[in-house]
């Protein structure tokens, strides 16, 4: 909050004591917050039109509980009634929803309501900035390299020859293998370790990550298995959030690649030489096979199992607990285990529900 108090920035427009507590949503113990900001200010962050006015507004809200003083959201036609109840000073909608906005608030009108809700988020709520320095307990090996703007948390190691880019915060007893590069403005969770990595800018990774690891790859002989030398890094592009707990390994005899601006959740398993393109999506508990390619803006749902050495096409979706175990083209979307297209998948469970109410054809049988 800004120096003056909430008070102070309003003016005229006091606040009462339950209008203080309805503000700080966003608990200040945990989220950085700015604010307050003219009606003005979160329009710009919006992208939006203004129709309307109102005071100030403290904070981001939904559209049940916001006050006179948040700004709200309404992207999904179902939530009418709340938009007419709300109370919000203002709300982020579509054009074909302005005329909905209650009385009494001002409408901010964008054709894309949710992007400028993640955009208002981050005015009021932006990440926290690093606090450069090194910790005392943290173990910086000879020939590193560390930003004088970087963040080295409690007990990290920075393995020898690493290099740390600006501005990036590496969290409590994460490991940076020697020889690691981590580009700027990344965040590294508790816990991460990273090896055998180029690690691009704006890289979030949440606690319990592991990049860089020996890949399942071993040849079979009559006296048992014998490991086989995983010789290739993992490449991680700019703008990829990484979720706790996800296991990302490196390549064998090929790098394994995460592309630009992909986003992958927790608890997610990517083998060896997996080849992922630019935006795509891998949701919780996918398990994705060695030199397996996911092509550009792919959605991968949550539980699906890709056996290796598959191609998935651009823009190609494969719904929840998929087991896909041939290529599919770009496009179209996969769901059943075995995955097949769903216009296929759905046209069976027709007919086989089709098939159960039929009557018994043994004029003998009994229940």
């Amino acid at each position: 909050m800004p120096a003056g108090g909430v008070d102070a920035e309003l003016g005229d427009a006091q606040l009462g004591d339950a209008q203080l507590a309805d503000a700080q949503l966003g608990d200040g113990r945990f989220f950085a917050r700015t604010g307050p900001h003219s009606l003005e200010a979160v329009a710009a962050a919006a992208a939006g039109e203004i129709r309307g006015a109102c005071g100030p507004l403290l904070g981001v809200a939904p559209l049940q509980t916001a006050g006179p003083h948040h700004v709200s959201f309404l992207d999904n036609r179902r939530y009418i009634d709340a938009l007419a109840a709300s109370r919000a000073g203002a709300v982020i909608v579509h054009p074909d929803l302005a005329a909905r906005v209650p009385p009494g608030a001002a409408a901010i009108v964008t054709s894309q309501p949710y992007v400028g809700w993640a955009r208002v988020a981050a005015l009021f709520h932006p990440p926290a900035p690093a606090n450069p320095g090194i910790h005392p307990s943290a173990v910086v090996e000879p020939g590193a390299v560390v930003d004088p703007s970087a963040q080295i948390g409690p007990h990290a190691v920075i393995g020898a020859g690493a290099r740390i880019g600006a501005r990036t915060v590496i969290g409590p007893s994460a490991v940076i293998g020697a020889a690691v590069q981590i580009g700027a403005d990344c965040r590294i969770g508790a816990l991460v370790s990273i090896s055998h990595a180029i690690v691009g800018d704006r890289v979030a990774m949440l606690p319990g990550v592991r990049v860089g690891q020996e890949g399942f790859g071993f040849a079979q002989t009559p006296q048992g298995f014998l490991s086989v030398p995983q010789l290739g890094l993992v490449r991680i592009g700019d703008d990829v959030d990484i979720g706790a707990n996800t296991t990302i390994d490196r390549g064998s005899a090929h790098d394994t690649v995460i592309g630009a601006g992909t986003r992958i959740d927790n608890l997610v398993q990517i083998a060896h030489n997996v080849q992922v393109g630019r935006c795509c999506v891998i949701i919780a508990l996918a398990g994705i096979s060695g030199s397996v390619v996911l092509e550009d803006f792919v959605t991968i749902a949550g539980q699906v199992g890709i056996a290796g050495h598959l191609r998935v096409g651009t823009k190609a979706r494969v719904g929840a607990q998929a087991g896909v175990i041939s290529d599919i083209p770009p496009g179209v979307s996969y769901i059943g285990s075995p995955a097949e297209p769903a216009k296929d998948a759905f046209r069976a469970i027709a007919a086989l529900r089709k098939l159960a109410r039929r009557p018994t054809l043994r004029p003998d049988a009994t229940e």
